[in-house]
């Protein structure tokens, strides 16, 4: 199943499925022709024409007078081949008869011929037009629902494959800057594979790729990224905290400023059981005790969680951390948990190679359900203790 998750909800391949599969809407008494000129060029691939034919469509759209096409009112074009000819630029009239006949076979629109095959209309003894040669409009206006459906499912397949190929540009960056960490570190053995899957993704990345496509790249850079980040940064094992050993003294009894393992006790639980929006969210100081590298940044101190991620969304870039990556991890992780990782991250700068592929690699484990920051501060208060 193909996703994208950049942005807003992802949209999958079988959803887009079901879109094309939609009823045919009903037709409409009136369109807009430039309006529907324009959805119809979004969906060119679904009727296959061309940016050519679609020039000649608006030359006869251009030559009816009217605005909009109207259901009951004369939606016949009589102009000649050389005024289109014309009105085309100076297009071979050779080339016009080839894309008139390709909107004839996509049924865009119907040709009406007169008796002697030329195009034409007459008029009764008031003015009015009783008959017309030439070509007919109608189609278009009794198919502008379906058009306007085609549209909308080829806006969604397009967005959906630039969102895509966002993902597999990130992917084939963070390839490239890890192996070459990865040289740098001694870590040969097994740069060979993912140097040889950025330099075929990025031959493949020259053409224009579809879905499946960009999905495949990305399937094979995934495994290989995150396999490279796990070598490339250290592990953090994760330990239940001990609860220190109290004075015997009651004039000495500490109890009263000994809160940190009560709260790496009710952290351990929210990363099990998140709490909603009317339980108490779980404690700021022990985060902040476990990463004093990021305080001096807070131009006014840190006095809650919605202070402490506006924080860190200003730290995010000096750490090297574009604005895409940290929404995402915002997004994977919400944004305490992306906040509380990144303060991990830039207390052990001088460890991780590569904070924005490490950061990306945990939102993609975030995601699975496979990371909490929760480890990462209870190993940090531990050194700092």
């Amino acid at each position: 199943m193909t996703t994208t998750s950049f942005g807003r909800r992802p949209v999958t391949a079988a959803q887009l499925e079901a879109v094309a599969r939609l009823e045919r809407p009903a037709p409409v008494a009136s369109v807009d022709k430039w309006e529907l000129l324009t959805m119809l060029t979004s969906a060119r691939e679904a009727y296959e024409l061309s940016d050519r034919t679609l020039r000649v469509l608006a030359v006869l759209l251009g030559v009816h007078r009217e605005r909009e096409l109207i259901d009951g009112t004369s939606l016949i074009v009589y102009a000649s081949n050389a005024t289109l000819c014309e009105r085309a630029h100076g297009m071979p009239e050779s080339t016009l008869r080839r894309h008139l006949a390709a909107l004839v076979a996509s049924g865009l629109i119907a040709r009406h011929d007169s008796p002697n095959g030329k195009r034409y209309q007459r008029r009764d003894a008031f003015g009015s037009v009783v008959r017309a040669y030439g070509f007919d409009l109608r189609p278009l206006l009794l198919r502008a629902g379906e058009i306007s459906h085609h549209a909308r499912a080829a806006d969604i397949r397009r967005n959906e494959i630039a969102l895509l190929r966002e993902e597999v540009v990130l992917l084939v960056r963070d390839a490239t800057e890890l192996a070459q960490l990865g040289h740098g570190a001694g870590y040969d053995n097994g740069l060979d594979a993912i140097e040889d899957a950025v330099i075929l993704a990025k031959r493949h990345l020259r053409r224009k790729l579809g879905l499946d496509d960009l999905a495949a790249i990305r399937d094979r850079l995934q495994p290989l990224v995150s396999a490279l980040v796990d070598k490339l940064t250290p592990e953090v094992e994760e330990t239940v905290p001990v609860t220190p050993e109290m004075i015997g003294s009651d004039s000495q009894n500490e109890r009263h400023t000994q809160d940190s393992d009560k709260t790496l006790i009710e952290l351990k639980e929210h990363s099990f059981q998140r709490p909603n929006a009317q339980l108490e969210k779980k404690a700021l100081s022990p985060i902040l005790s476990a990463c004093p590298d990021v305080l001096p940044y807070a131009e006014k101190g840190v006095s809650d969680w919605a202070s402490f991620v506006h924080l860190m969304a200003r730290v995010a870039p000096m750490a090297g951390i574009d604005a895409a990556t940290w929404q995402e991890a915002c997004r994977a992780m919400g944004p305490e948990d992306a906040a509380t990782t990144l303060a991990g991250i830039v207390q052990k700068v001088g460890t991780i190679r590569s904070p924005g592929a490490y950061l990306r690699s945990l939102s993609r484990k975030a995601r699975e359900g496979g990371f909490t920051p929760d480890a990462m501060i209870s190993s940090l208060q531990r050194k700092a203790a």
